[in-house]
């Protein structure tokens, strides 16, 4: 499979890729984020150890290597204010995207625009047909997003899953957007 490329651009956002030399902000980032993050994402529970930060950034490093997930950085004036990636688990063809950001980045666009970018990243890609946002029904703010770039609502499920968060409902909201959708825009 063909991989995309490593540096995105949708100003003022810039995507690249994840590399080692960013686990200290990483780790700043991620720190200042968990108590934001924690009501949505199982993997902020724990307080990050900068130990947790370059064993999850090598992973992602190998998982690129390797066309497994595709991990970069959300950069805003040089600073890297979030995460997102692309995960090739929903079957062949398809890619499924997710996002966070810094507190003090929400209700800019940045996810928006971050996710914007993949989705051209991705489309470019010859064996992608079809994209996926998963979000659970009580995070709206994550749902806005597919719903700014044209993905319809296509399924609401409670798939076993890792653990249900505080503010988790447990029924996932999947968006989904094709390749023809994308180009009839």
């Amino acid at each position: 499979m063909a991989r995309p490329r490593a540096v995105l651009s949708n100003p003022p956002v810039l995507l690249r890729r994840l590399t080692r030399a960013d686990a200290p902000e990483v780790l700043r980032v991620v720190a200042e984020s968990v108590e934001h993050l924690r009501p949505w994402m199982a993997w902020a529970a724990v307080d990050p150890t900068a130990g947790q930060v370059v064993a999850n950034i090598d992973q992602c490093v190998a998982d690129w290597d390797n066309g497994v997930d595709y991990s970069y950085a959300i950069v805003v004036d040089g600073t890297i204010v979030g995460r997102c990636g692309m995960m090739p688990r929903v079957g062949p063809g398809g890619l499924e995207m997710g996002y966070w950001l810094h507190p003090a980045h929400v209700g800019r666009g940045l996810a928006t625009l971050a996710t914007a970018a993949m989705v051209d990243a991705a489309f470019a890609l010859p064996d992608i047909d079809r994209l996926e946002i998963v979000h659970d029904t009580a995070n709206t703010r994550s749902g806005a997003v597919p719903r700014r770039l044209g993905f319809r609502e296509v399924a609401r499920d409670s798939p076993p899953q890792e653990p249900i968060t505080a503010a988790e409902h447990g029924v996932d909201v999947r968006w989904r957007l094709t390749r023809a959708e994308h180009l009839s825009r």
